[in-house]
Parts: structure tokens; C-alpha cells; sequence
């Protein structure tokens, strides 16, 4: 009875995040918008803190990533900088990315300052960042990325590249393994253009 009311109240709880968190995103947000997941602070590579909610307005490109990685990440990165240069080839202007690293209690300001550096990315255009507050899980689960430690240290992970248009719903995604996809790249040129 007693695991009983403890589920009960966990449910409940679980229940009340949600709404609190559709209760604080803005009232102009459809219900699709991934800015409605609970409050996200974060801080990018620069050290400018801001909410994930108050990208909204704009089109960008969403994932996640984690600083250490020697396989996935960095192909992850360099496609995005391929799929811009693409998106520019094609006649549109590049959107901005945001990357949120999973590993925040390594990953902090010098470990990202590092990756940008490596990679020749810089914010705001190419932000990678990690959360102050909130629960990274959840934007994981709303871009379906999801990562298990390893043993030995790392993690395993898939890898999901989302375009949002400036509500937040997800119009394409993409797995940025290494080839900028035309249609990923396509669907990127007509948003952009569509928010001129």
C-alpha cells in the first residue's frame, strides 16, 4: 500500500512539472514548440547566460554533444559547419546552432571554450553550452537523443540535429554523421527564407 501512495505521489509530481512548465513558456508557443519543455538556463562557450526559451523567435539548428567525445561529437560539429556552408551555396544565410552538452559536470566553460577553438566555430552563430539549471533529460527526450555512461568514462549516444523554425517545432532532423544531407539542407534554405 504503501509503494502504492509513494507511485501515486510520484505521478502527481511528475504531473505538476509539466504543467508548470506549459504554464511558464509564453502563450504565443504552439504546443508542439520544444520551448516548453520545463526551464532550461544555460551558458555558451563565451560565458553569456541565457533560456533555452528565449531562442524562440528565430530559426536554428538544435542538438546535443558532450566535449570529450572523440567519435560522434566532432563529426557531428563538422557536418553542421558543412550543412551551413551548404545552406549559403544554396542561397540562403546561415541559421544559428546550438549544441548542449549532456556531460555538464565535465563540460564546463574552458572544456567548450576548447571544442569552439577546435572546431573554429564561435557564439552567437555556433553556440555549444551547457545547463545551470534544469533538465537536460528532458531536451533530450524531446529531440530523441539519448546517451548511457560508460565504464571505462564517455558515453554512448546517438547523435539527432533538429531544425526549428522560430516557434521551436521541429520541421526536419538529421543524424550529421558526416555528410550534409541536400534535403536537411533544403528544408533548412526554405525556412530561412520563409522568416526573412
Amino acid at each position: 500500500m504503501r509503494n502504492m501512495f509513494v507511485l501515486l505521489c510520484g505521478a502527481l509530481l511528475g504531473t505538476c512539472t509539466l504543467v508548470t512548465a506549459a504554464a511558464s513558456a509564453p502563450a504565443s508557443l504552439p504546443a508542439t514548440s520544444v520551448y516548453r519543455i520545463p526551464p532550461l538556463t544555460l551558458v555558451n562557450q563565451d560565458g553569456r547566460t541565457f533560456t533555452f526559451a528565449s531562442l524562440a523567435g528565430k530559426p536554428r539548428l538544435l542538438g546535443m554533444f558532450y566535449a570529450s567525445c572523440q567519435m560522434a561529437c566532432p563529426v557531428e560539429i563538422e557536418t553542421l559547419k558543412q550543412v551551413e556552408d551548404q545552406v549559403v551555396n544554396a542561397g540562403g544565410q546561415p541559421i544559428p546552432v546550438l549544441l548542449v552538452t549532456f556531460d555538464p559536470a565535465h563540460d564546463d566553460l574552458a572544456a567548450l571554450k576548447k571544442t569552439a577553438a577546435e572546431h573554429h566555430v564561435s557564439a552567437p552563430e555556433f553556440q555549444l553550452s551547457r545547463a545551470l539549471s534544469g533538465d537536460i533529460g528532458m531536451l533530450g527526450g524531446v529531440l530523441g537523443v539519448s546517451w548511457r555512461p560508460l565504464p571505462g568514462g564517455g558515453f554512448q549516444h546517438n547523435v539527432v540535429v533538429a531544425l526549428l523554425d522560430r516557434a521551436g517545432r521541429i520541421i526536419a532532423t538529421d543524424p550529421a554523421n558526416g555528410r550534409a544531407d541536400p534535403a536537411f539542407v533544403a528544408a533548412i534554405v526554405r525556412e530561412e527564407r520563409a522568416t526573412r
